[in-house]
């Protein structure tokens, strides 16, 4: 088995215990921008703590950080900030399960930002499981309460947050492959913890001095939380760092369609913690989306 299946399994894992953890917070005490900076604060130090480990044990610098790699730092780091509150705040308007398969439009979304930026592309059979996935997408798009034409519902905000978050982690996966493609020949991990650690310390700053500017008061909720969001940091060091290690070592369309099994782990979280329902109609949907993406692996 190839080492990219193994770390990617485990990436989507803490993924969907992280956005358990940030849909509690969200819901009770925390704004979306809040959760989403909880994740940055906690997991950043840990991050960055963990490298310098690393370094003082092996005895080795940090490699060279060409303009490129900060350039694709920036642009992946804003993108999934970004993309993380739209996540958040769609919590807030459909249940865990459907949030995240709307959430999951990136796996499709990857393959094309994927072609345009790195050149990675897909082939003709790619073309019609994006079909799929754009069917699946348009049959989640209306709410339970929903009622009219299938078409006015792309509008309503639940599918414009996921959507929008979908294109957000698209580019932000591809920005990070193509950051720890300009370190060069270096070992994966070691690839995929410098790219961690420069993003997640660019993410830290640059959210808290925009909530220190906007709503400090948000900023005392995310340390009043802290013995929940300490967890939320952790599970985003252990899930970053294997997402990270997996762009490293394959094509992120790859490697974001194989973390598609988050969609069967954020359907259990939604039945057997969050308590919500599911309707026969999302089930399809998310089916729906599953097979596209299915179609995508052995087609890419």
């Amino acid at each position: 088995m190839s080492l990219w299946i193994p770390v990617t399994l485990a990436a989507a894992g803490f993924q969907t215990v992280r956005f358990m953890l940030q849909k509690s917070l969200a819901t009770v005490r925390l704004s979306p921008a809040g959760a989403t900076f909880a994740r940055f604060a906690y997991s950043a130090p840990l991050v960055l703590l963990g490298l310098a480990a690393y370094l003082a044990a092996s005895g080795r610098g940090l490699p060279p950080l060409p303009a490129a790699f900060w350039a694709f730092v920036v642009i992946g780091g804003t993108a999934q900030i970004l993309a993380t509150v739209c996540v958040v705040a769609l919590f807030k308007q459909r249940n865990f399960a459907v949030g995240i398969t709307f959430k999951k439009t990136e796996v499709i979304q990857t393959a094309i930002v994927g072609l345009l930026v790195l050149g990675e592309g897909v082939s003709a059979g790619g073309l019609g499981a994006i079909l799929v996935g754009l069917a699946a997408v348009l049959l989640l798009s209306k709410p339970p309460e929903g009622s009219g034409r299938w078409w006015s519902h792309l509008t309503n905000r639940a599918s414009q947050l996921g959507l929008g978050s979908g294109v957000l982690f698209a580019v932000s996966a591809v920005s990070y492959r193509g950051a720890s493609l300009q370190l060069g020949d270096l070992e994966p991990a070691f690839r995929a913890g410098v790219t961690l650690a420069a993003v997640v310390t660019f993410q830290m700053l640059s959210m808290g001095l925009w909530l220190a500017w906007r709503d400090r008061a948000e900023l005392a909720a995310v340390w009043a939380t802290r013995r929940t969001a300490v967890f939320v940091g952790l599970t985003s060091l252990c899930g970053s760092f294997c997402w990270f290690w997996a762009f490293t070592l394959q094509n992120a369309a790859y490697v974001k369609a194989l973390g598609q099994v988050e969609l069967v782990l954020s359907l259990l979280a939604s039945l057997l913690f969050f308590r919500e329902r599911v309707s026969a109609r999302e089930i399809g949907g998310m089916a729906l989306l599953g097979l596209s993406i299915l179609l995508l692996v052995l087609t890419i």
